[in-house]
């Protein structure tokens, strides 16, 4: 869950905040909720059934409609790859760290990790690094905004503006993503969690749903309270922006290196989620094996799928790329995919979850409201807003 507040929202929730103050702080809540539903889901088949995602529709759904789905999770995850890596290449230079040796480091080090760990030990080490991304909860309280500012704000949602729109699919796509669903139920399975784990794994993600929005929200706090009260909708166009909305509260020192733990915890930990989703969903639906407690030599295309994704990803940033532009597309992108991947998720539920976890009732019912919605609303915003 923490992977799910990445490189790429937390640009987002800043240029959100930027342009539109606290208009869009209201989203953030009202989509812990749903977050929490589709997660959960994920939770549920992957303890279930024993499977991963691809591998589950796959078996109820056939190799064609597998490889459909599996195509789209790519698509998303090379986009957000490129932005993960691109928010630690814009931190480099920050501290005049040119984007190559950036990237370089980066790149060796996950590959060094991956090939010499277990899940557990990748884990822990995801988590450690994750942690860094509190430090906005830090900055929004320094940031200090006004009780009413922020409910006046959070209350003036101008749906009619397409931009406005624009940036509420990204939203919606920065926290419902395409790979988190995928790595989720993957995780799980690779875990080895029971049923009897079901109901922790259920809290487990009931927190991390809060918590990624938190930090979402303070993230958008703090660049209103700056650059956002001016109220001329200014567009952010550098990482360097978004670290200076920052500094007033911290100072410029102390500010740039806060900034830089939170954006680099947040996206060496959505790195790492990115590309084992990847190469396990790939994995699943090629038939080889795909699982961190294999050994190298045991599963070579899972390793090699990894170590490609990442050597490409960091050759792409070195390159070059606008990285505040790339971040708000590749959420919009999300958004966009929704229909798809949150149609296999519930139909994947109704089919593949036996009594007594099978999702039915009233509460079906509710999901798939939520669903449609979520979906509808995301495919809606995301083509009026570019359009627009």
């Amino acid at each position: 869950m923490l992977a799910d507040t990445d490189a790429g929202s937390i640009i987002t929730a800043a240029q959100s905040g930027a342009q539109w103050g606290y208009s869009l702080l209201l989203l953030q809540a009202i989509l812990i909720p749903i977050l929490f539903v589709v997660q959960e889901l994920t939770v549920r088949l992957g303890i279930v059934t024993g499977q991963g995602h691809g591998r589950g529709i796959q078996q109820h759904f056939g190799p064609v409609w597998a490889r459909i789905s599996v195509g789209t999770l790519l698509l998303a995850c090379v986009g957000a790859l490129v932005s993960e890596l691109s928010g630690i290449a814009g931190v480099g230079a920050l501290v005049g760290i040119p984007a190559w040796q950036s990237m370089a480091v980066v790149v060796v080090g996950l590959v060094a990790m991956a090939y010499t760990g277990s899940y557990l030990t990748v884990e822990r080490i995801a988590l450690a690094v994750g942690m860094f991304e509190f430090v906005f909860l830090l900055v929004a309280w320094k940031a200090q905004p006004e009780a009413h500012q922020l409910v006046s704000g959070a209350m003036s949602m101008p749906l009619h503006d397409t931009k406005y729109l624009y940036l509420i699919a990204a939203n919606i796509g920065a926290v419902i993503m395409p790979w988190m669903v995928f790595y989720q139920q993957s995780a799980v399975v690779e875990k080895g969690l029971t049923i009897d784990d079901l109901p922790a794994a259920r809290w487990d993600t009931a927190v991390g749903a809060v918590v990624t929005q938190l930090i979402m929200g303070a993230v958008l706090v703090a660049t209103a309270a700056t650059i956002g009260r001016a109220g001329n909708g200014q567009s952010l166009d550098t990482v360097q922006q978004i670290a200076q909305a920052i500094t007033p509260f911290l100072g410029e020192r102390t500010g740039t290196f806060m900034f830089a733990l939170g954006m680099i915890g947040a996206a060496l930990v959505a790195t790492i989620v990115v590309t084992l989703t990847a190469a396990r969903a790939l994995g699943e639906v090629m038939g080889f094996k795909h699982s961190l407690e294999h050994h190298p030599r045991e599963a070579p295309w899972f390793y090699g799928v990894y170590t490609l994704a990442l050597a490409l990803g960091g050759i792409l940033v070195a390159s070059g790329v606008d990285l505040v532009k790339l971040s708000v597309g590749v959420q919009v992108m999300n958004a966009l995919l929704l229909p798809i991947v949150l149609g296999f998720l519930y139909v994947l539920a109704r089919r593949a979850l036996p009594e007594p976890h099978s999702l039915k009732g009233g509460y079906a019912a509710l999901v798939v409201t939520i669903i449609v919605l979520t979906a509808g609303f995301g495919l809606y915003s995301g083509v009026v807003g570019a359009l627009g």
